[in-house]
């Protein structure tokens, strides 16, 4: 792809606010020299807006403030004008109901700061899982000059000689207590071991997901995804990227030019060559719909389906993020897509190269943790879209988080209503289920739960854990933690809450899962069907104020990235009308 930059130099957006010598120049000059910037600051040079996630409550990007000190350095390095500015962080291991009920939230709210502030370029600091996505749609949505600066995975844990990784070792963990396996004590004193450093979680889960989709879709500088949080080396990647961002300034280099279909088919077969999370499906369908590209599931079974899941990092495999960055990271799984003919080589990226030109003299230092591909986890991996009389807009599953027998199934469902209805139920003794059966959960999609969280990979009962049965095949609207693994069916469309065919599932029914030809049905008459649809009513909790209202109002189905509909487009970043 050809990019032609801008002439330099020209007036920039920041100049209607700070350029010239009229009454509200002089005001807005007057009030940012109170923290006692120097006069020619304000001379032309671009501001870049250092768009900042931090929080103590988002413990992923507790470590952000360091890394903007580094961005500063390298944006006045290049000569360009730094403002570092707090923006809305959406805590995964906090919010309640869902932190994904807010990324809608917090990617308006961010739009509105990159707009209404004098910004001409932002670097985006994320890192908790969905801060990358928020900041990305927002400025999808303004089409402001900007890149990604992640805050980096936290170091390996430990716990008696075994690797620990932040959320799969939780739900492992978990499990084992359950089945009486594993003691409570002992439970208590592996914590310790999940997370023992500063940054996000250090298995493939959704933070280092995102990160890699970051990459690949050409957002952030080449290396960026890997780099463990307290390496010297995610500093460095900071200070360059607070250099790139003056000079795309410069060339008017925008996400628009960036984030074209080529972008996303990459960042898709990426997703399936590192195993990645199901939350990328959202969240770049999201992305997609604010930038103006037509990206459907369809897409991502299409371009995921032939790829090969060849790094061997947990949930599906062994290793945790800190060996991936020492084997070379993601610019190595790029470089082998490239050789296979599955990569769009000529895609640009912001460092204004090709994703080609980046990648190809790169080497893999540890072929056990990036594989050959005649040793890959997966053969096909990728996202594996279902469709059928239960899934009429899809369901997605994880191959490479899957039990291989239970890929075609039919077994007899087990219903919930909605999480507190599986919560009373799932330990109850006398509850008629076995291993062969199909749980089913509903009413936990975007409008649902509301905000669709992260129950989709329901615990097994106890009685089956005693067995040693690890997985079984579960169905529902919701979404699963990328760090979580199993036999699961998620985002099924339309959601329960709107009337889907999820929503008139009975206990007893029949449920046949075919992945190989990508079939989820639901083993009833067209009649029947038909007629359950018909007397249905919703049941879910509908707001009547607040934020939550306006969720529940607007927001679109997991299809087709659960956005706010009215967020969708690129509306771009006019200043608006001075009222001074």
């Amino acid at each position: 792809m050809t990019f032609k930059p801008a002439a330099w130099p020209r007036k920039l957006r920041s100049q209607s606010w700070f350029g010239g010598t009229e009454k509200d120049n002089i005001y807005y000059r007057a009030w940012m020299k109170n923290q006692g910037f120097p006069p020619d600051l304000f001379d032309g040079r671009p501001v870049i807006g250092i768009l900042n996630t931090w929080s103590e409550l988002t413990p992923c990007n507790a470590h952000l403030n360091d890394l903007a000190q580094r961005v500063k350095h390298g944006i006045y390095e290049a000569g360009g004008f730094p403002v570092e500015v707090p923006v809305f962080s959406t805590s995964e291991s906090a919010f309640r109901p869902t932190a994904m009920m807010f990324r809608n939230l917090a990617s308006m709210a961010v739009e509105e700061q990159m707009r209404g502030l004098p910004m001409d370029g932002c670097v985006l600091m994320v890192g908790c899982d969905k801060t990358t996505p928020s900041l990305l749609m927002a400025a999808a949505s303004t089409d402001l000059p900007s890149i990604i600066l992640t805050g980096g995975p936290m170091l390996n844990g430990y716990y008696k000689n075994e690797r620990v990784g932040s959320g799969t070792h939780l739900w492992k963990f978990s499990e084992a207590v359950k089945a009486g396996t594993m003691t409570k004590e002992e439970f208590l004193e592996a914590e310790g071991s999940m997370s023992r450093s500063p940054g996000s979680c250090n298995t493939m889960g959704t933070a280092s997901t995102m990160a890699s989709m970051a990459e690949a879709l050409g957002m952030a500088l080449s290396g960026n995804a890997a780099i463990p949080a307290v390496d010297s080396r995610r500093r460095v990647m900071a200070q360059l990227t607070g250099r790139r961002i003056v000079q795309m300034v410069k060339d008017d280099l925008k996400p628009s030019d960036v984030l074209k279909k080529q972008a996303f088919e990459n960042a898709i077969r990426t997703n399936a060559a590192i195993g990645g999370s199901t939350n990328a499906v959202i969240h770049l369908l999201a992305i997609a719909g604010r930038v103006g590209v037509d990206l459907t599931l369809d897409d991502w079974d299409r371009c995921g389906r032939d790829v090969p899941t060849i790094v061997n990092l947990m949930p599906s495999g062994k290793y945790l993020m800190e060996e991936f960055f020492y084997a070379g990271g993601l610019p190595v799984v790029i470089k082998r897509l490239g050789e296979a003919g599955l990569l769009h080589k000529d895609a640009l990226t912001v460092s204004g190269e090709t994703m080609w030109d980046q990648v190809k003299d790169v080497v893999n230092h540890n072929p056990d943790v990036i594989l050959p591909t005649d040793k890959a986890l997966t053969r096909s991996g990728g996202v594996v879209v279902l469709k059928g009389n239960l899934a009429p807009r899809g369901a997605v599953l994880k191959p490479s988080a899957a039990t291989p027998a239970l890929m075609v199934h039919r077994g007899r469902a087990v219903v919930f209503e909605d999480i507190d209805d599986y919560k009373a139920k799932i330990n109850d003794e006398t509850l008629d289920i076995d291993e062969t059966c199909v749980m089913v959960l509903k009413n936990c999609g975007p409008k649902g739960y509301p905000g669709m969280a992260e129950v989709g990979n329901m615990g097994l009962p106890p009685k089956i854990l005693r067995k040693g049965i690890t997985d079984m095949v579960r169905i529902s609207d919701a979404r699963m933690s990328g760090t979580a693994y199993g036999t699961v069916c998620l985002h099924t469309s339309p959601e329960a809450a709107a009337g889907g065919p999820l929503a008139v599932v009975q206990n007893g029914d029949f449920i046949e899962l075919d992945v190989p030809n990508r079939r989820l049905h639901l083993d009833i008459s067209d009649a029947e069907l038909a007629a359950r649809l018909a007397r249905w009513k919703p049941s879910h909790v509908q707001a009547d104020s607040g934020y939550l209202w306006l969720h529940q109002q607007n927001v679109l189905g997991a299809d087709t990235g659960a956005d706010l509909g009215f967020l969708r487009g690129c509306r771009g970043a006019a200043v608006g009308k001075d009222s001074h």
